[in-house]
């Protein structure tokens, strides 16, 4: 069996942010092994051999546009995976880079994206409880410009106060809401993201002060160590652990998978569902596993 085949990236032109570390630079090392053509975007400079690197800042509309002219006519697979931590006053910048960047990208690209072709995000298990915001979430979605987004982001402080959260479950509601959608049906465009877990990466550091109260890295690293890896006595994953998979997602393994939110964390947000299933039943595990033991 032919590998490379398989996949189907050889010969093909595959546009991916964020490569100049973590996870997005493990799947872009991918991509060249397979043989795809990659024009590659990040902030800061790209050391990998692609065929085009760019550099601009994904907050900014106008860069963004930049890039956009410059990139290919005829795009078949899109891999948006930017992303910046959230920190007190960064809250419009969070939703920017995280989110609304992301969708903006995406919908000014769609019309370049092949038959069949795919775009794949990578968003975060703390997009996890995207329902709750989801009519808020496509309200942001439906607006026609991005400077409608600022000035609707503008009027809704109180949804951006947690900004790293929110940018990730309005990601993840895009795709739901999307998948079906004419505009990517109508081409079978498939639509996916991933929800990494606890991921050891160059923004790792930023993660630990911006999760910490006080900014402190090790008091950070302690809480997110707790949330992530504390119940199964786990570890953080490399980024290849993330960047494989969403390549695999994007390839044509996957030609018939679309609008799934891939949670990518060891089972860890699957165990916070059963938890929640179980006290909705008002059951806790303690009591499920005594009933078991004297049947």
């Amino acid at each position: 069996m032919d590998l490379k085949k398989l996949f189907g990236y050889e010969g093909k032109t595959v546009v991916i942010t964020g490569s100049a570390s973590g996870m997005s630079k493990s799947a872009t090392e991918l991509l060249l092994e397979l043989g795809a053509k990659v024009y590659a975007i990040d902030i800061n400079k790209i050391d990998l051999p692609v065929t085009k690197a760019f550099q601009a800042d994904m907050s900014k509309k106008e860069e963004i546009d930049k890039v956009i002219e410059e990139l290919p006519e005829k795009i078949d697979a899109l891999f948006l995976c930017h992303g910046i931590a959230a920190f007190p006053g960064k809250e419009l910048l969070v939703q920017k880079v995280n989110f609304y960047s992301q969708k903006y990208m995406t919908e000014k690209l769609l019309d370049r994206i092949s038959e069949h072709g795919s775009v794949t995000y990578i968003s975060s298990v703390g997009g996890f409880g995207w329902q709750q915001v989801y009519n808020k979430a496509v309200e942001l979605i439906n607006l026609p410009t991005w400077e409608d987004a600022m000035e609707w982001y503008d009027k809704h402080p109180d949804l951006i106060k947690s900004a790293y959260v929110f940018a990730k479950q309005c990601l993840e509601s895009y795709v739901t809401y999307k998948c079906m959608s004419p505009e990517f049906i109508n081409k079978k465009i498939r639509i996916n993201a991933i929800n990494p877990g606890d991921t050891t990466t160059g923004l790792t550091e930023d993660f630990n002060k911006s999760t910490s109260p006080n900014g402190d890295v090790k008091e950070g690293e302690e809480m997110i160590s707790n949330i992530f890896l504390k119940s199964w006595n786990g570890y953080p994953a490399e980024p290849k652990d993330m960047g494989y998979p969403m390549v695999v997602i994007g390839s044509d393994i996957c030609s018939y998978m679309s609008g799934q939110l891939i949670y990518i964390d060891y089972g860890l947000t699957s165990s916070w569902t059963s938890l929640a299933l179980l006290q909705a039943n008002n059951k806790s595990i303690e009591e499920l596993s005594a009933e078991a033991n004297n049947k």
